[in-house]
């Protein structure tokens, strides 16, 4: 829309660089073309504003294909006008000299002229497609053939538009047919997840028996191990208890030989001084051998006198002294 102020009875219009603006004045053109600023009289001007930039058209529609299926479709157009003069000449684009409005409504003339043009070609190609082969490549069909027939249309030239791309979004059948066709997707979507469920079930038993099987096989392995530990324990147990015996045996037998020892030479030292004493005696006889009676008498009584224990006195008695003296007088004759 363009910019209109106002000024003293004077009008100044500031249009837009996508906007191409004809100001005619007695049918006279004074100015013409885009991002114009001028300024004019309301009573005496004739203003039209035609947009050239790229504008985009959605629009849905339904057709029917071959197979007699209601299918909706989504596309966008994307034109631009690229001949303002044509297409001012061909469509009311005038614009009010003290709004700068449209007086009527021409973009929405284009959208319906470009809708059912392209309208018109999908609904002829979906006609001959069935509703399966539609929903696999019916997208890139109609994209071709709206395409081909806006190119070709007459009408589109001849107004001053040019078509710069064409775009199907979606090719839709109805909710419940699209429900039916889903469903033998889904079942199969489903059979698969199932079936991967199963796989994953059976690749965790199987690593459960797996490991199942190891801790089995480690317990066996242990058991073995222990047992040869218990068998080592006992063959080691033996072996110290028959080198401990063997051990008693050396030290009974050196105990042995010792005590053997010790009592041969007790026996050896008993028996020297046994022969010692008894040679010693002998000696002691054989020297008291040729002695008279009475100093073998007096000498017994020395000996004596050595071993008794100390006195201090002796008292005697006249019986004892008589009977001594009587023994001393019988002794003498021999």
């Amino acid at each position: 829309m363009a910019d209109i102020t106002r000024r003293l009875g004077w009008r100044h219009l500031r249009g837009a660089p996508t906007a191409h603006i004809r100001h005619h004045r007695g049918g006279t053109l004074l100015h013409d073309g885009p991002g114009l600023s001028f300024w004019f009289r309301a009573l005496t001007a004739a203003l039209s504003e035609v947009p050239v930039d790229d504008r985009e058209l959605a629009m849905t529609f339904h057709a029917r294909t071959s197979d007699f299926q209601d299918v909706a479709v989504q596309a966008t157009v994307t034109y631009r006008i690229g001949d303002p003069a044509l297409a001012a000449a061909r469509m009311d684009f005038s614009i009010d000299p003290d709004t700068g409005v449209w007086r009527g409504a021409p973009l929405e003339q284009l959208g319906t002229l470009l809708t059912e043009t392209a309208q018109q070609h999908a609904l002829d190609v979906l006609a001959r497609t069935p509703l399966s082969a539609a929903l696999v490549d019916g997208v890139a069909a109609v994209r071709e053939r709206v395409a081909a027939g806006l190119d070709a249309e007459p009408r589109l030239p001849a107004t001053g538009i040019e078509v710069v791309a064409v775009r199907v979004m979606a090719l839709r059948p109805e909710p419940e047919v699209e429900r039916a066709l889903r469903t033998p997707a889904r079942e199969q979507i489903q059979q698969e997840a199932d079936r991967a469920t199963y796989e994953r079930r059976a690749v965790a038993v199987e690593r459960e028996r797996a490991i199942a099987e190891n801790e089995l096989a480690s317990q066996i392995e242990l058991a073995r191990r222990e047992e040869q530990l218990v068998e080592q324990r006992g063959t080691n147990a033996r072996r110290e208890a028959e080198e401990h015996a063997a051990a008693d045996a050396v030290r009974a037998e050196a105990e042995a030989t010792r005590s053997v020892r010790l009592a041969r030479a007790e026996a050896d030292g008993v028996r020297a001084v046994g022969d010692a004493k008894a040679q010693a005696q002998a000696a002691w006889l054989k020297v008291h051998e040729d002695v008279e009676v009475a100093t073998l008498h007096a000498l017994t009584g020395t000996r004596l006198a050595e071993n008794l224990p100390h006195i201090d006195s002796v008292t005697i008695s006249p019986d004892v002294l008589t009977g001594l003296l009587a023994k001393l007088g019988a002794r003498e004759p021999e």
